[in-house]
């Protein structure tokens, strides 16, 4: 019996004993996990699923968190002062062990969906968010309604610089980074790769950062 599953926007044709290795899941070495966007299940009946088949899943042994092989990436910008960027990326997945595959009764197996690592956290910031910030805003609001404004003005007034110089940023964009504490070249010139995902999902434009070369450019205008 072979199952078709989902995970990471990738499919994979599995069947019990087969390792492979998926885009990473929040999950240590040794743990159990369930696939549950299970496409198609094959062997003496084949079921397509519209589009998961109902209460089907695929369990799974978390063996080891890895990565994946090294890609470098070069860019050149010829109308961008000779810009040159060299990078490396290594891809964080996990490899696992197919256990069992579950044809009907996955919704009542009670082991841990296999969630990606990124949707976990993202989970976690929304479900915490809106209890305790509520209070916050309602307080805000109810002593001083003017006060929010203040900061941000101040932020802006207060010898920022000029981030519409950027490639790519108009004022809508300047205003989100200023709203995430970003007034400077210099800070975007000392940004880390960790920094720059995070600004990243914090703006909802992933890999524009790096396209647009931004670091780059924010070191050249900080010095001048």
């Amino acid at each position: 019996m072979f199952a078709v599953l989902k995970t990471g926007g990738k499919q994979y044709k599995v069947q019990s004993g087969d390792m492979l290795r998926v885009e990473k899941l929040a999950a240590d070495a040794g743990e159990t996990v369930q696939f549950n966007d299970i496409l198609m299940l094959g062997g003496d009946k084949t079921v397509v699923g519209a589009p998961f088949v109902k209460d089907a899943g695929v369990q799974a042994e978390v063996v080891d968190q890895v990565k994946g092989e090294k890609v470098i990436n070069f860019v050149k910008r010829r109308r961008k002062h000779s810009s040159k960027r060299t990078k490396g990326h290594r891809q964080k997945l996990t490899l696992i062990k197919v256990t069992d595959i579950l044809a009907s009764g996955a919704d009542k197996s009670g082991v841990k969906a296999a969630m990606g690592a990124g949707s976990v956290s993202a989970k976690a910031v929304e479900a915490a968010a809106p209890k305790k910030a509520a209070p916050k805003k309602a307080e805000a609001k109810a002593d001083a309604p003017k006060a929010k404004a203040a900061p941000k003005a101040a932020k802006a007034d207060a010898g920022a610089d000029d981030l519409k110089k950027l490639s790519g940023v108009g004022p809508a964009l300047e205003k989100k980074l200023i709203e995430g504490g970003v007034t400077s070249f210099a800070q975007i010139a000392a940004w880390t790769e960790e920094d720059v995902a995070a600004m990243d999902e914090k703006l909802s434009f992933k890999g524009r950062i790096e396209r647009e070369g931004w670091i780059e450019q924010a070191k050249e205008l900080a010095k001048g």
